[in-house]
């Protein structure tokens, strides 16, 4: 394992936060708290369950298992009279204390052992499958708030058509999130 590995995965979270906090931004603070339908979650239960997963897996990374007594994964599921603000402080706190291990994590510590629900991981096999469970949900919640946004929608990437465009540098710095 290398630096660049670690470089690569801390850059990896930071670029899947800004994704989600780009779409989040887009969206109302009803639409935020809507599902599609019924069957479905809405930006809002997403983010608490990316909030209590990142949270269980990050805390005492190294040193305990990643699935902490304390969470209540269904609960993640459940729709919460809550503001934005409260949805914003436990998503804020849980990818703090992501990025905080990442910060501070070795290249030797990528061969050490971690557990997740009593079954063991190297920590850079724990790592790849939390980014990948991680940009799962990311992609759920651009798509819902790209629907709630409609043609008022700003593109968080290249916009349709314009790829051209990109090509030759036409796209001010912040459309296309730079790499760190």
């Amino acid at each position: 394992m290398s630096l660049t590995y670690l470089a690569d995965i801390r850059r990896s979270y930071r670029n899947y936060r800004a994704l989600a906090e780009r779409a989040i931004a887009q969206v109302t603070d009803v639409e935020l708290f809507e599902p599609l339908d019924a069957e479905d979650n809405s930006v809002a239960v997403v983010m608490q369950h990316v909030a209590g997963n990142l949270r269980s897996r990050f805390t005492d990374f190294l040193t305990s298992d990643g699935e902490k007594p304390d969470r209540n994964r269904d609960a993640e599921f459940e729709a919460r009279p809550r503001t934005r603000a409260e949805l914003l402080d436990d998503w804020n706190h849980a990818w703090d204390t992501v990025l905080g291990q990442l910060d501070a994590l070795t290249v030797a510590d990528l061969e050490r052992t971690v557990f997740i629900r009593g079954e063991a991981f190297a920590v850079v096999e724990a790592l790849n499958r939390s980014v990948t469970h991680t940009a799962y949900h990311v992609g759920q919640i651009v798509f819902v708030a790209k629907h709630f946004a409609g043609d008022q929608w700003k593109s968080l990437s290249i916009p349709k058509g314009k790829s051209a465009e990109f090509s030759v540098g036409t796209f001010k710095q912040g459309i296309v999130p730079e790499k760190k």
